[in-house]
């Protein structure tokens, strides 16, 4: 009886296309989520943050330490499914597809809770903005994000309006007793832009909210420049 000899073929756990795709895309979000995470520390450092322990308090007011906690998830994320994309490790592929898994479960989450409790997460939101207009002075990242917010995304100036701006001692009407220039106030990115306007005039928020100041012709013209709720 003849014998019949069965050929074995090597096969893999994963499919070289399906290998090679994940091992790309991953390459490209390890990469991002590496200068992220270096941007952030570069960020950190610039302020002196590593000497001077005791900002860390407004850690979570920091954009610098978003920029690390996304740059650290998206270089773990990206650095296991590109490692056991290329090794075909079960473990790592599985630790990749958990991470996924959760983030899509969080996303899912968020969007319910936001349609749900979307009046409590405005209000936070709310007091949220104006903590950073509390620390306005204080952080050159918050001052940035803030003049972004206020000049080029909701165009506004502040939450409820420019009163808002007394919560920061800078530009308290109270802070003219001190001979501050930017007493009664408000930032620049309160002001629209002139047209083709190409230097920003930094001082058009000064004396806005000075009592009497919008009595003249001059003052009621600039005042009508902010941009308000």
């Amino acid at each position: 009886m003849p014998v019949t000899r069965k050929v074995r073929r090597d096969h893999t756990e994963v499919s070289c296309c399906l290998k090679y795709v994940i091992f790309g895309s991953n390459v490209i979000f390890w990469l991002i989520g590496l200068l992220v995470l270096a941007i952030g520390f570069w960020a950190w450092s610039e302020k002196d943050t590593f000497s001077n322990l005791s900002r860390l308090a407004n850690v979570a007011l920091d954009p610098a330490f978003l920029l690390i906690l996304v740059g650290l998830m998206t270089f773990v994320i990206g650095f296991t499914g590109c490692v056991g994309a290329l090794r075909e490790n079960s473990c790592l592929l599985a630790a990749y597809a958990i991470f996924l898994a959760i983030i899509l479960l969080l996303e899912m989450t968020a969007g319910i809770l936001g349609f749900i409790f979307k009046d409590w997460i405005k209000a936070q939101a709310t007091g949220g903005f104006q903590a950073f207009i509390v620390h306005y002075r204080e952080d050159p990242d918050q001052q940035n994000l803030i003049d972004w917010i206020q000049e080029d995304w909701l165009q506004c100036c502040g939450i409820e309006g420019p009163k808002d701006w007394d919560k920061n001692n800078y530009f308290n009407c109270s802070s003219r007793e001190v001979g501050s220039r930017e007493a009664c106030g408000v930032p620049f990115s309160c002001c629209k832009p002139k047209p083709n306007e190409i230097i920003k005039n930094k001082q058009c928020g000064y004396d806005v909210r000075k009592p009497g100041y919008v009595s003249s012709l001059r003052a009621f013209l600039k005042f009508a420049k902010l941009v308000l709720w």
